[in-house]
């Protein structure tokens, strides 16, 4: 019997956003008989991930760090790591794991591949830098939309390969539950007939969330059968908690926190909604979409790649945000288009962005870059 390639993906932490949401999700797909993933992560408060990733049969390890730069301080015990577990190849997510990642694949030769989920032209000049100047210290790169692997191009145009491999979704998992749905509205009084937009979200300013907020209040003006969920925390929690009280929408917009079972919370929204300025693939959006909600959002970023404006989605520009609230009072008055745009968004990720085509293209990636031990640096 063949013996399986040791994986090992290092990413910042594994708190609930998107990039570290995929691991769980990809690792259930995974070829297990081909190859053993191992986990390393540095912000032990971040940490939903780690028992969804245990379940999946992952192997996985916190380096506790504080920060950014003092996640680099473990470059030693990462290689050690990779000795003492003949890892065969490294999977790295996001610029600081990326960085130390390289430097490892310096001292070792163990190969490594990156996947950048986001444009080089979002991330703090320090981070661009730091990316720019070691991205050529590793094996290849992955680009989660065309978007982001133009960006890559055009910013650092790297000598290594870049590929494209699209953000996907569990299809066979994400599936529309609607007695859950029914008992998310009963828990917080929503009526069966009500009208629920919803999201799902860290709380980082990319996200917009308080436009968010001042579009729903616009749209469900002089309606009372118009309700609004937003799942997620972040750095932003306590303002937008303020912002929603301010604006007197208490009853109305609910805030539930950080939920690790998210599909109830999809089954009572009608509409997924995204005011993002800018996402590289979001990967909430494509787990909506599979749980046949009707889609409202700007073009950023890869959501263009995903959503057909009018066939499987609404879709505005960035810049018009606002236009939005328009969308919703349509959606809302028009129930049988709502729900045409769900069964449609539904189709799309089914038939173009199911998870397993995203999990055969980094297995392929894993075959042909992996290195047999014998042939990595002492």
């Amino acid at each position: 019997m063949a013996k399986k390639t040791k994986v090992l993906h290092i990413i910042k932490s594994l708190g609930r956003g998107g990039a570290e949401m995929l691991l769980p999700e990809t690792l259930k797909l995974h070829d297990h008989q081909s190859f053993e993933f191992h986990y390393i992560y540095f912000l032990p408060w971040k940490n939903q991930m780690v028992v969804e990733l245990q379940k999946a049969g992952g192997k996985v390890t916190c380096l506790q760090a504080s920060n950014n730069l003092s996640i680099v301080i473990h470059v030693r015990a990462l290689i050690q790591y990779c000795k003492d577990h003949q890892i065969q190849i490294i999977h790295s997510h996001l610029p600081w794991a990326g960085f130390v990642a390289r430097l490892v694949h310096r001292k070792t030769g163990v190969p490594v591949v990156y996947t950048e989920h986001n444009k080089q032209e979002r991330y703090h000049v320090l981070t661009r830098w730091m990316n720019k100047l070691s991205f050529n210290w590793q094996s290849a790169a992955v680009a989660v939309s065309e978007d982001v692997s133009v960006s890559i191009k055009k910013n650092i145009n790297p000598d290594i390969p870049v590929n494209t491999i699209e953000n996907g979704v569990n299809v066979r998992f994400f599936q529309r539950e609607i007695l859950a749905g029914s008992e998310i509205r009963k828990r917080l009084g929503i009526p069966e007939n009500g009208f629920v937009v919803g999201t799902v979200a860290v709380f980082r300013f990319q996200k917009r969330l308080k436009e968010w907020i001042e579009v729903f209040k616009k749209a469900s003006s002089g309606d009372q059968n118009v309700y609004a969920i937003v799942v997620g925390d972040g750095p932003l929690g306590p303002e937008l908690v303020h912002h929603k009280n301010s604006m007197g929408l208490d009853g109305r917009l609910f805030m539930p926190g950080l939920q690790t079972e998210v599909k109830p919370w999809y089954s009572a929204m009608d509409v997924f909604m995204m005011t993002s300025q800018f996402e590289g693939l979001p990967i909430a959006m494509l787990e909506a979409m599979s749980m046949e909600c009707a889609i409202a959002t700007t073009d950023a970023g890869g959501i263009k790649q995903v959503v057909r404006d009018g066939i499987d989605g609404k879709m505005v520009a960035v810049e018009n945000w606002a236009d939005l609230s328009n969308i919703l009072k349509n959606l809302s008055n028009d129930r049988p288009q709502c729900k045409a745009l769900g069964l449609a968004a539904r189709s799309r990720v089914e038939n173009a962005f199911g998870l397993d085509r995203m999990v055969l293209g980094l297995e392929d990636l894993y075959h042909h870059y992996g290195k047999p031990i014998a042939n990595q640096k002492a």
